[in-house]
């Protein structure tokens, strides 16, 4: 396939995940993972690496993801179509809402239509969740920390920040260890 022709599906693909996809980035996986792996231009192992230094870089979660994939894609050029791509649509729709939205926002159709929305938000954000326990190792230590960091952060309101960070050290800490084990 040509540069142009890639080029212009990347920022297709992504305008379209932009403009489909409600609810922020976590509503956003299963449809990046569906138009990205099912075409192949990234593999189920590499996106599960995309999704976890997307959730972990400042910034938007849909806005990494798609400067990630574009980047492997295209590189820099990439990178930045595809990031225009998923960001364009929410800018238009956000600039247009704007315009009305307060006149009709006492609508008891409008609220409803919010109410579904969130709805569908959390659906979306479940099947997410879901999909990424399937493709996770599941050892005593991963249930562990699952546990662990909902708790803290559920119900102790601990920092994300500092959980995500604890976390990240527990889990290398764990890797070094096996993998000293399984070379001796």
């Amino acid at each position: 396939m040509g540069m142009k022709k890639q080029y212009g599906q990347l920022f297709l693909t992504f305008f379209k995940i932009g403009a489909f996809t409600f609810g922020g980035g976590y509503a956003m996986i299963p449809l990046i993972r569906r138009e990205v792996v099912e075409r192949k231009w990234i593999n189920e192992e590499d996106m599960m690496d995309i999704i976890a230094v997307s959730e972990s870089t400042p910034g938007a979660f849909a806005v990494n993801s798609a400067t990630f994939v574009g980047y492997q894609l295209g590189g820099v050029f990439g990178a930045m179509l595809a990031t225009l791509g998923v960001t364009l649509p929410s800018f238009l729709i956000i600039l247009a809402i704007s315009f009305v939205l307060k006149q009709f926002e006492e609508f008891r159709a409008v609220q409803y239509a919010f109410t579904g929305i969130r709805a569908g938000v959390f659906v979306l954000i479940l099947s997410a969740c879901y999909s990424m326990y399937k493709l996770c190792k599941k050892n005593w230590l991963s249930y562990s920390i699952m546990v662990a960091a909902f708790i803290s952060v559920g119900f102790f309101k601990a920092s994300a920040i500092l959980i995500l960070i604890l976390c990240a050290i527990i889990g290398l800490c764990f890797s070094s260890i096996m993998a000293r084990k399984d070379s001796q």
